[in-house]
């Protein structure tokens, strides 16, 4: 059988060929937003079969698994991880148009070096040279990060993680792969979410502070951005479904945290909440002014949408959607504009789920470039539901149209796989292709050096000047 994953693969000009192979593959690997437990890199996991490396906890593979009508024994049930992997391969083979049919051939054939894409005739062959490969201790967590050359990784980090596991890993010798935390603390802005008394002992007890009002949070959070800056950490993340703005103050904030921490089952007002969240978003935003780092901001999805899935399987198991939130643009001006006029705004990366929402997002970030840097304000690479073939050109023609491509960051995994850093190959393929379709049709002269920069800044030289104490 013919070899799938070519030299060719998504390269459909000889421009793009030479932007891919002269430039974009040879860039390391900048992760600066995955899901990789740090403990796992620490400890260098040996994954005993595919299953447990391929299939475990992406809910990208369970989605597609339960509508091509695989039983949830087979997903996240109790079958033995052959099954697993088994019942996967017959959905895979013709899953003709979605990305984990390209990411999913793409890892057999960089880790593995099988070619042939995956089938029902073939699976079984492929357990077997998989599980002998890994068997042989040749495949481990760190060995698979080495091999696909990742410079920085970027982890996702609870702000009252003690972050030993990252120390440790400080500490292997001869592995060069830098590995940093990046601090989420959604859980303290989500005053209105069930846990958030309880978090808020937590914080307390990692600080050594008694939270009782809204300066003793505000000291709790920066002891512990402190703490996670010494240790390297240069990026902030937030989820958020919908992104709020109310007029506030810390009178305000400071009076809705006492009722929260005094009445904890009483609801609060949808005011209430929203003056709360942008009084500490504001905050926040302040603190990585400061420290110098950078701040993204993913909103517009509606996590856990079945019910009945959630109480029986959890979060992050494949049940949540694109949400059509179109009016983010005036909340999301206001809280950059009083942060600019305080002088605070800091380095930005804005993530929207819904792809309509493009043309939005790069018109608005044009709006708070200050010169200080080339896009300082960013709109980041296309996310979760988006990080295919169309919805990457979507986002990479409009960042073009109505901003500064060649200022952007570029791509990222957002995974908790380690056979995942392949979404970096693809997006490259994608971009050159992209790149390289222009220039055939005449619409960008023919210019290698001033091509080959854009990818390589694109790929690599601008996430190493943001997120490294070299750019800074």
């Amino acid at each position: 059988m013919a070899t799938f994953i070519n030299n060719q693969f998504l390269l459909h000009s000889a421009t793009a060929e030479n932007l891919y192979f002269s430039y974009a593959q040879k860039c390391p690997i900048v992760d600066y937003h995955c899901h990789i437990d740090p403990k796992d890199i620490a400890q260098d996991v040996v994954f005993k079969n595919i299953t447990q490396l391929w299939l475990s906890g992406d809910h990208y593979k369970w989605r597609l698994m339960r509508s091509a009508g695989v039983d949830e024994q087979y997903i996240t049930g109790d079958a033995s991880d052959h099954d697993k992997f088994i019942a996967w391969a017959k959905v895979i083979e013709s899953a003709i148009g979605n990305p984990l049919y390209h990411w999913s051939n793409l890892e057999l054939f960089r880790y593995f070096d099988i070619s042939e894409p995956l089938t029902s005739a073939n699976a079984e062959k492929v357990w077997e040279i998989t599980s002998a490969k890994l068997a042989s201790g040749e495949i481990t967590a760190r060995s698979l990060i080495q091999k696909s050359n990742v410079k920085l990784l970027c982890t996702t980090d609870d702000p009252i993680d003690d972050l030993r596991w990252h120390k440790i890993i400080s500490e292997v010798p001869l592995f060069e792969t830098v590995v940093l935390p990046a601090f989420r603390p959604d859980r303290i802005v989500d005053i209105e979410k069930g846990g958030f008394v309880n978090y808020l002992q937590a914080l307390g007890k990692s600080t050594e502070i008694d939270i009782m009002d809204w300066d003793d949070l505000k000291r709790a959070l920066r002891e512990r951005m402190h703490y996670f800056d010494t240790l390297g950490c240069r990026i902030a993340d937030h989820g958020m479904e919908k992104f709020v703005f109310e007029e506030t103050s810390d009178d305000d904030a400071n009076a809705i945290l006492h009722q929260r921490i005094s009445h904890p089952k009483q609801a609060l007002t949808k005011e209430q909440i929203a003056k709360f969240k942008t009084a500490i978003m504001i905050f926040f935003a302040t603190e990585y002014s400061e420290l110098n780092w950078t701040m993204q901001l993913h909103f517009g999805c509606r996590r856990d949408n079945n019910e009945s899935a959630y109480r029986s399987l959890g979060i992050n198991t494949g049940f949540d959607t694109i949400a059509g939130y179109s009016d983010f643009v005036e909340p999301l001006a206001n809280y950059m504009s009083i942060l600019t006029m305080i002088g605070k705004l800091p380095r930005m990366i804005l993530y929207s789920l819904n792809p309509n929402d493009n043309a939005m997002i790069d018109t608005l970030i044009g709006c708070f470039q200050d010169g200080s840097t080339a896009m300082k304000v960013q709109h980041g690479a296309a996310w979760w539901f988006n990080d295919n073939m169309n919805g990457m050109q979507q986002h990479l023609r409009s960042l073009a149209e109505q901003s500064y491509l060649p200022g952007f960051v570029g791509m990222l995994t957002d995974s908790r796989s380690f056979l995942s850093y392949t979404r970096h190959e693809y997006f490259r393929r994608i971009l050159c292709n992209f790149l390289g379709d222009m220039v055939e049709r005449g619409e960008f002269p023919k210019n290698m050096e001033i091509l080959g920069k854009i990818v390589t800044d694109i790929c690599y030289t601008n996430a190493m000047k943001m997120f490294t104490e070299e750019g800074n």
